[in-house]
Formats: structure tokens, C-alpha cells, sequence
């Protein structure tokens, strides 16, 4: 079944008819090659947690999809990885993803904030996405990574590429990966030669056993690829998953009038609808992809051993058997186990910093901005099963007055 389409342009009419008809289907996947969908609420959950369904491309079939194609340094991350060595590696960097150290990162989060609504002044128009959503996560991410100022915009670029290949320029994909290889390559020797406060030279120490990770012992070491492939993980996932969720939430808000209206005259809800608005309109349409390492059943389907399996977050959180009226954005809704950032042992390693950047974002700009209203032309999605994210929102700004 060719979906492709289909589910970039309407992606939750098309799940709305799947988890009817055919909650486990045979797909083609971004590539041109097969896979199997899920897209019922209970079997996502169940098969996100489920130890039969590798990360491990050498747990693939010859022939089925596999996702992004990466050289051997940037592809021993986590998401190609299962315990043991998924264990120790995110054990290593879990300490700089802890709530205690998210709580820390607010107040500079709020002054990147407030520093680019400053660069929009007090009335205009302007591309949201551009203006804010997209540079308020890359300064936060490569601040902790320490990433030179002089190198993010490059890294934005490249990471669209990956998410979304523009068709007229085929090679775009390939020269990003070359460009971000040749690029972490310079970042870790810079960081070897004059190591920072930040969380990569941090990575490299514990990697070089210099003792800086405050313990371990050798079995917490890092290969040069696994150092190498983290730091990438953390700045990829780290940008693309928080500027989609804080662009989504902006554009589901500006459609949503009287639910923008409340979170204005009561910003205390602003936590709670973080997670109502990533259930509604999350930024991952898929989980990263899954090979049975033997014949699996789901929902009365045999997934043979070695297939790929891709597993719909975006359908399952508006699934009506886990979410009563699933297409009606409602603030004050139970989104308990809600799937936008993952379960299980591969649950997102930065949603508490993702959730926090999102909600300080929205807070600051609805302060900022009594007027906050859709303008022309209209926000544009992009072509991706990978990031469900627009690549434009443009809108119409005032410090003063009342919306049209």
C-alpha cells in the first residue's frame, strides 16, 4: 500500500481509516522499500516497549527500509542501538537531561527568548518558524553542547536536508552528512585542545578517561564513533524535535482562538498544555524504526522476523479508545501516556528540556504580544513522514491593541 502521499497531506484521516481497517498494514516506506504500520494506541505502546523489536540494523532483512543512511561515525547512536550498549550510553548522558538540570537551563532559555522577540520588535509580521521556533532550540542545544555561534546556522541547514530532501537537489541529503562528518570531526579536536564548561567536552573526558564524569570505570568508556555519533544525536534530535513541537504549538494555538485566549489569562496551565498540544499535533509522526528479531504478531498480523516495523505516534495519540474525541484540542483533557516523546526504555532523553523549552516559548510570547494572529500566506508542513513540522508559519504581531 503506497500511503506516502497521503499521509504527508492528511495524515490523520489516513489513520483515522487505518486503525479501523487495517491497524497493521504493509506500507511503502520513504525509500521506496516495504514496511509494516501500526497505528492502534495499545499496540504502539505495547510494541514500543516490546524487546523482540530491535533498533539494531543487524537485526534487517535484506530489502526493507532502514531510515537515514549515515557513515559508520555518526551511526553508532542511540536509535541504531539496544541493551546493552544502549544502557551505558545513555546512562552517560542522562545527567545533563536530569528536571534538576532542565530547572537550571530556564532562566537562559527565557533570555534567548526574550532576545529574539526583541529582534522582531514591538509590531510586524514575520515567519515564526524562521524567527523563533527554529533558533530558540538550536541556541539552547548548542550552548549545552557548546557549539561555536559562528557554526549553528550551517547545522540548521543541514538537519532540513536530512529531515525533509528537496527532490530537485537529489545529492542535498549526501552532502549534509559529508558536511556534518567533516564538521563534528573539527568540533571534537577544537574540544580536545581547549576543553569547556559543556557537555561535549564532558563526553570527550569520559570517553579519553580523564575521570571529569565525577566515576564510572572502564566499562563506561566511549568508542571514538559512539562519541562522535552522540554528540550528533543529542544536536539532531535536540533542534528537530523542539522546534517542530513549539511551531506546531504556536499554529495549533492561532487556530484554536479561545484555547490561546485562556492560556493568556491563566499562564499557570501553560505545563499541562504542553502536553495536550504535543498529543494533538506532536512532532514525530513515527517512532524510529523497529526489526522483529522473530516473527512477532501484532493485532492478529505476523510481522516476520527481520521486517521493518514503524509505529504511528501520531495515530495513536488520537486513537478515540485511549482519547475520547481525539481531534478536539482540549486543555483540560487527561493526556496521561499520550506517546508524542516515546515509552519505554527509548522514550525521549531530552523531553524534559524539550517540554520546558516549549512551554517558555509560548510564555514569552504571549506576554510579549497581546495581537498574535495567522497571516499570508498560509503555513506551509513539511514533506516528511520523518518530522511532522512546518517549514513557514507566518503571523501578524502587535504589543498593543486587541486581535482583529
Amino acid at each position: 500500500m503506497d500511503l506516502q502521499g497521503e499521509l504527508i497531506e492528511h495524515p490523520h484521516s489516513v489513520h483515522d481509516r487505518l486503525r479501523d481497517t487495517a491497524p497493521v498494514c504493509r506500507i511503502t516506506g520513504t525509500d521506496g522499500t516495504p514496511a509494516w504500520l501500526v497505528t492502534r494506541y495499545d499496540d504502539v505502546r505495547a510494541a514500543l516497549a516490546d524487546p523482540r523489536l530491535s533498533l539494531d540494523k543487524s537485526h534487517a532483512a535484506e530489502g526493507g527500509y532502514r531510515g537515514l543512511s549515515l557513515p559508520p561515525a555518526l551511526d553508532a547512536n542511540l536509535l541504531n542501538m539496544d541493551p546493552p550498549d544502549h544502557t551505558r550510553i545513555r546512562r552517560l548522558v542522562s545527567r545533563a537531561f536530569t528536571p534538576r538540570r532542565t530547572e537550571q537551563l530556564r532562566a537562559p532559555i527565557r533570555a534567548t527568548a526574550d532576545r529574539l522577540l526583541d529582534a522582531l520588535g514591538p509590531a510586524g509580521t514575520a515567519d515564526l518558524v524562521a524567527a523563533y521556533a527554529a533558533p530558540l532550540p538550536i541556541v539552547v542545544i548548542c550552548d549545552l553542547l557548546g557549539v561555536p555561534e559562528d557554526r549553528r546556522l550551517d547545522f540548521r541547514t543541514w538537519t532540513d536536508a536530512l529531515i525533509a530532501p528537496d527532490p530537485n537537489r537529489p545529492r542535498a541529503a549526501k552532502e549534509a552528512v559529508v558536511a556534518m562528518l567533516g564538521f563534528f570531526t573539527e568540533l571534537m579536536a577544537h574540544k580536545r585542545s581547549r576543553p569547556g564548561d559543556d557537555l561535549l567536552s564532558d563526553l570527550i573526558a569520559v570517553r579519553d578517561g580523564d575521570g571529569r564524569d565525577g566515576g564510572g570505570d572502564g566499562g563506561d568508556r566511549l568508542s571514538e564513533d559512539e562519541l562522535m555519533s552522540l554528540a550528533f544525536l543529542i544536536l539532531f534530535a535536540g533542534y528537530e524535535n523542539t522546534v517542530q513541537l513549539i511551531g506546531n504549538a504556536i499554529h495549533t494555538l492561532l487556530e484554536h482562538p479561545g484555547e490561546l485566549a485562556r492560556l493568556r489569562k491563566d499562564p499557570s496551565a501553560l505545563p499541562a498544555a504542553v502536553e495536550e498540544l504535543a498529543r494533538y499535533e506532536g512532532p514525530a509522526p513515527l517512532a524510529i524504526r523497529r526489526f522483529p528479531t522473530e516473527d512477532v504478531t501484532i493485532a492478529g498480523v505476523t510481522v516476520p522476523a527481520g521486517e521493518t516495523v514503524l509505529l504511528s505516534l501520531a495515530s495513536a495519540n488520537r486513537d478515540p479508545a485511549r482519547f475520547p474525541r481525539p481531534d478536539l484540542l482540549d486543555l483540560d483533557r487527561d493526556t496521561s501516556g499520550h506517546l508524542a516523546l516515546g515509552h519505554g526504555i527509548h522514550y525521549c532523553l531530552g523531553a524534559p528540556l524539550a517540554r520546558a523549552e516549549t512551554e517558555i516559548a509560548l510564555a514569552a510570547l504571549l506576554e510579549r504580544y497581546p495581537v498574535l494572529e495567522s497571516a499570508s500566506p498560509a503555513p506551509r508542513w513539511r514533506p516528511s513522514l520523518r518530522a511532522r513540522g512546518l517549514t513557514e508559519l507566518p503571523v501578524r504581531y502587535d504589543t498593543a491593541g486587541a486581535p482583529h
